[in-house]
């Protein structure tokens, strides 16, 4: 069975006592004691994605019930992620294709089936999670209506996008979305600070949803084997490009790579907060306030996940810098990347998946033998207006995403305080309609984040 220890020596623990503690008692992140290996893939493998991700589930989470994770994988997995070559060599990974058209439904559809198999079911859990744009929504929706779960949302309250913002604020029932005054990074920090909060972590019986969770990182490895196995594996190792804000999906493929799957190297893509680009260069994490930009759910100041990035590495900035390569992106540069790859090839990027692909392009050229992955991680149908001001033309809404555009909206506004959290996590309430401010008697227009929104960025 795969045991697990803190990034900060606590441990050991069990998958169950890692999934629902979400963060370690000690403050670091879990992190298997012994990487698993991965064996070449067998050659009847098969071409879909939920055969290759069961493939993988069962080398990577060795020890778990082969039926429930047949199980988990199905129920979870079950929409394409397809590799498109859009250019000779450059291959964009569409991880957008689940219910919220974001990748973060690969990883946490797979953890809210896998807690909800193999997790006692004698108490009702609080599933708390602070997002930068899509993690949020994809929470939101898995845990959406399943047994012995809450869900409770912390997001900036002007810094997502209007669409991301609706996929967590329409669901009701088991779900709350709380609307903090202040950045990701303030959302970030109240629910570290929760989690260490011994009174608070188990009066709700909190557990994480962010890839601060162990069992949401692992499977987001899935899909870079998956797609490691389509290109050939050893015979083609892939140069993977990454958008890159809290880590998370970064950690996720260097985590395969140290487990065993080729790779050519990575490209940490980051659009103006730029803290991990810095690290490799210096070596030094230095913190700083994250700033807004037309790629939002990057929009990290402090990444989680650089913890565990490190930790890969025994602390060696040198072995690290072997494998990945970090690339800064602006604006301008991430709009005219967008309106460059339409004209050229007819392909629409998202904001993200834009920053990627503008690294991409300042790389050496793809080859046959060594292709290029770029991850393209939301529906440009979330960002209409960068996106359709750099094409030219209207972005067609998912269906899921437009069904959200219909729904009434209820949020919680925050302030960015623990006890302020906690007071409202003990509430029985509703919370207010969407455009009514803390302690207002009515409502704004409807539709409306208070203090003006963002806009669908």
């Amino acid at each position: 069975m795969l045991s697990f220890i803190s990034t900060r020596g606590e441990g050991p623990a069990t998958l169950a006592e890692a999934l629902e503690q979400g963060l370690a008692p000690d403050g670091g992140l879990y992190v298997p004691v012994e990487l698993p290996r991965l064996p070449a893939p067998p050659d009847d493998l098969g071409p879909s994605f939920d055969a290759r991700a069961r493939w993988l589930a069962t080398h990577l989470l060795p020890g778990v019930d082969g039926p429930v994770l047949e199980r988990v994988v199905r129920d979870a997995l079950d929409f394409a992620l397809p590799l498109v070559e859009v250019e000779p060599g450059r291959h964009v990974l569409e991880l957008f294709h689940g219910p919220t058209h974001a990748f973060k439904d690969v990883g946490a559809r797979f953890m809210a089936r896998l807690m909800a198999a193999i997790l006692p079911s004698d108490t009702v859990r609080t599933v708390l999670v602070a997002t930068s744009g899509d993690t949020g929504g994809a929470v939101a929706a898995a845990f959406h209506g399943v047994p012995g779960f809450r869900v409770a949302v912390l997001f900036p309250r002007d810094g997502i996008s209007a669409r991301q913002r609706r996929q967590m604020t329409t669901l009701g029932g088991n779900v709350t979305a709380f609307a903090v005054e202040g950045t990701f990074d303030d959302c970030q920090r109240l629910a570290k600070a929760a989690f260490l909060d011994r009174d608070a972590r188990e009066r709700f019986a909190l557990t994480s949803a962010n890839s601060i969770n162990v069992g949401r990182l692992l499977p987001q490895s899935f899909y870079y084997a998956a797609a490691a196995i389509e290109l050939g594996w050893d015979e083609r190792p892939a140069r993977f490009h990454v958008p890159s804000g809290n880590l998370g999906n970064l950690c996720a493929g260097l985590l395969a790579h140290r487990c065993g799957m080729p790779a050519a190297g990575f490209v940490a893509a980051t659009n103006a907060n730029d803290g991990f680009v810095r690290f490799l260069a210096t070596g030094l994490h230095e913190p700083r306030a994250s700033v807004p930009t037309a790629s939002n759910a990057m929009d990290v100041g402090d990444p989680s996940n650089l913890e565990r990035i490190r930790w890969l590495y025994d602390g060696g900035t040198d072995a690290l810098r072997a494998d990945v390569r970090g690339e800064a992106v602006t604006d301008s540069e991430t709009e005219r990347r967008i309106a460059d790859v339409f004209a050229r090839t007819g392909y629409v990027l998202d904001p993200h998946t834009a920053v990627a692909y503008e690294a991409a392009a300042r790389g050496p050229a793809p080859s046959a033998e060594e292709p290029s992955v770029i991850l393209a991680t939301a529906h440009p149908a979330k960002f209409p207006d960068i996106v359709e001001r750099a094409t030219g033309e209207e972005v067609a809404l998912p269906a899921g995403l437009a069904a959200a555009l219909t729904r009434p909206e209820t949020l919680v506004p925050l302030e960015p305080r623990l006890e302020a959290l906690v007071e409202a996590l003990g509430s029985t309430g509703e919370g207010t309609a969407v455009g009514a401010r803390p302690g207002a008697s009515g409502a704004g227009a409807p539709g409306t984040i208070p203090g003006g929104d963002r806009g669908d960025r």
